[in-house]
């Protein structure tokens, strides 16, 4: 009977299977595809989206529909994708190109309406089928470098149109303009002691094992001498044989004496997913060496969709007169594997490495909601809010809350409040709760009032206290224009700048009339691009308005002059 189950769970599992077209979707640039990154790959926060093509190390190639469909969505953002058109296909699946430069043809027109309609540079559009539709092969963009780009490059995604989850783009045949026939690169095999009972290789604290090359191209780690519960974790990247980018891995698989541990294959998942790349990496290395060794084992199990594991989650349990084999398979989507086999057994010998210290005051649950108040200051976790239980420094000290380090992740907003009654009514209008860097930098987060009580949500542990802006927003421009003719100028630039609060808001006007500037968080600068054809012939009055998070606002006024013709 449990083995007809079995059957018949398996068979639903393969025929609820997508079926992805392979031949469906072209190519969104011209150029040979090059990855500098590619789906799954683990980043600040988040799982990669997508792929990162390659643009030559330029701005303005024209990327093309990679099928039949019409404009869905069109989300200008001076963060994040920054530029980002989204195509919906009749087939059931959505195309998104983000990072772009400008949109192409009637594209550009409908997003230079909208953005003189809101008055905003930021705006994002949902579409009807019949507004903006496009034929495969169409150039609807010119690749950019907007939003938080690093570099010139092509972000682009593949999602389900119904349920938005994202689809890795091999799956529609994309990996056959991908060659790759190296094996992902293993740099790292960690194990770790779960609890603080257990012992490895004399040693409570992880330690990072040999590994030894064999013959048939596998390889072999030290001995694990253990007692009690263990994990093992990775330091893992993918090369393929174009590109010499360093890609995230496509699958892994660990065993213990043959029967599955632990495993996952990135072939989609959903944003909910996304944070849960904290839990899946030993996210305190990767604070204090930005080394991303990935956990092959949960302590306290998490939601992240694609994970699969046994019923221990991964541990491994090491008993008397017991000896194992763990094996690690990792795999690229061409099926190139590398594999890692790892002997243990048990040792009750006497620990000669104690586990690390840590300066606690207090023990936080995961499971249950946690308050915490001393002097002026409290801080609320929901249940939830951390993925393992920790102990946690919490103190207040010269007017500032000490909320144990960074090297703890948070996965949902917590909520600090701060009473303080020392500001005047003006003063309060000014103040926020800021957060503290290492360096001393001020922060500011989103802070609501009532009477003296200051509160804000956050998503990390550190330092907060209470600051109060008034100093204005600077603007400057690097060659005065007052009185001179631009006749010959395609755009006027300024720069933009606050140190307290930050910008909150810029608006442009050319006698009279909002006009657009657009931001490049990276360089600070708003740019306004006399194509738009609102400068008037003759003298031109210009003025600019930038008004930082707690309301201190800064005017620029000029005057220049521009012949049309």
């Amino acid at each position: 009977m449990r083995f007809l189950l079995f059957f018949l769970l398996f068979s639903g599992a393969i025929l609820a299977q997508t079926e992805y077209p392979k031949d469906y979707f072209s190519p969104p640039l011209d150029i040979p595809m090059q990855l500098s990154g590619n789906f799954g790959e683990l980043r600040p926060n988040h799982f990669h989206a997508g792929f990162d093509f390659r643009t030559l190390q330029r701005e303005g190639l024209e990327v093309h529909a990679v099928a039949d469909g019409y404009v869905s969505r069109i989300k200008i953002s001076t963060y994040g994708n920054g530029k980002a058109i989204y195509i919906t296909h009749p087939n059931g699946f959505t195309s998104v190109y983000c990072h772009l430069q400008k949109g192409v043809g009637a594209i550009e027109n409908y997003i230079e309406k909208a953005h003189y309609k809101e008055k905003s540079f930021e705006i994002e559009m949902f579409l009807k089928p019949n507004e903006l539709v496009v034929k495969k092969g169409q150039t609807i963009a010119l690749t950019g470098n907007t939003g938080s780009s690093e570099g010139p490059h092509l972000h682009f995604e593949f999602r389900d149109s119904k349920t938005e989850k994202i689809i890795n783009p091999m799956l529609f045949g994309f990996d056959k303009d991908v060659k790759d026939t190296k094996k992902p690169s293993v740099s790292a095999v960690y194990v770790y002691p779960v609890d603080s009972k257990t012992s490895v290789n004399q040693s409570k604290r992880p330690l990072l094992l040999n590994l030894s090359l064999q013959k048939d191209g596998s390889y072999l780690a030290n001995k694990v001498a253990a007692n009690g519960k263990i994990g093992f974790g990775i330091t893992a990247v993918d090369y393929d044989n174009v590109s010499g980018n360093r890609n995230g891995i496509y699958k892994l698989q660990t065993y213990l004496n043959g029967k599955p541990s632990f495993g996952y294959q990135l072939d989609t998942y959903s944003f909910d997913d996304m944070r849960y790349v904290n839990a899946l990496i030993d996210y305190s290395r990767y604070k204090t060496t930005s080394q991303r060794v990935q956990k092959l084992f949960m302590v306290n199990p998490y939601k992240l969709s694609f994970i699969n594991t046994d019923d221990a989650n991964g541990i491994v349990t090491v008993v008397p007169n017991l000896t194992s084999v763990y094996r690690i398979e990792v795999s690229d989507f061409q099926g190139n594997t590398t594999k890692i086999s790892i002997p243990i057994s048990y040792d009750l010998s006497s620990t000669i490495i104690d586990k690390e210290p840590v300066v606690s005051n207090y023990f936080v649950k995961v499971n249950k909601d946690n308050n915490f108040t001393k002097n002026n200051m409290s801080v609320f976790f929901p249940a939830g809010t951390f993925y393992e239980d920790f102990d946690m420094n919490f103190n207040v000290k010269d007017d500032t809350l000490y909320l144990h380090d960074e090297t703890v992740p948070v996965h949902s907003n917590f909520t600090i409040t701060i009473e303080d009654n020392k500001y005047t009514e003006s003063q309060k209008e000014k103040v926020f709760i800021a957060d503290i860097s290492k360096s001393g930098r001020v922060g500011y987060n989103s802070t609501s009032r009532k009477d003296n009580v200051f509160t804000t949500k956050v998503r990390s542990l550190g330092k907060y206290t209470l600051a109060m802006d008034t100093a204005a927003p600077t603007i400057s421009i690097g060659s005065a224009i007052e009185g001179k003719w631009l006749s010959t100028q395609k755009t006027i630039q300024l720069s933009i700048n606050d140190s307290g609060s930050g910008i909150k808001s810029y608006n442009g006007y050319l006698n009279g009339n909002w006009i657009l500037f657009e931001y490049d968080n990276k360089t600070r600068r708003i740019t306004h691009n006399f194509s738009d054809g609102i400068v008037a012939e003759g003298a031109n009055d210009l003025k600019v308005v930038v008004t930082d998070n707690v309301g201190n606002s800064t005017i620029f006024e000029t005057q220049f002059f521009r012949s049309q013709k």
